[in-house]
């Protein structure tokens, strides 16, 4: 676990640093990464929904507000 101590040990900024540098190089690889049948299966499940007018996009910003009102 020393590694995980010495990320204990970094500030935010440093952690950010890090998590960007981690997230990068995870992209890269993405090929490597299969998406699991049931992840898939929800996904066109919702492409569906929007292709039968049933559900919609909305706008990130939008979606926050939507969340946030919901939790409060």
């Amino acid at each position: 676990m020393k590694l995980l101590d010495q990320i204990h040990k970094l500030t935010l900024h440093e952690k950010l640093h890090v998590m960007e540098a981690l997230w990068d190089d995870i992209s890269r690889a993405e090929s490597d990464l299969e998406v699991p049948q049931w992840h898939k299966d929800i996904l066109d499940k919702r492409e569906s929904l929007i292709a039968e007018g049933k559900a919609r996009f909305i706008d990130w910003d939008d979606a926050k507000e939507e969340i946030r009102k919901a939790v409060q």
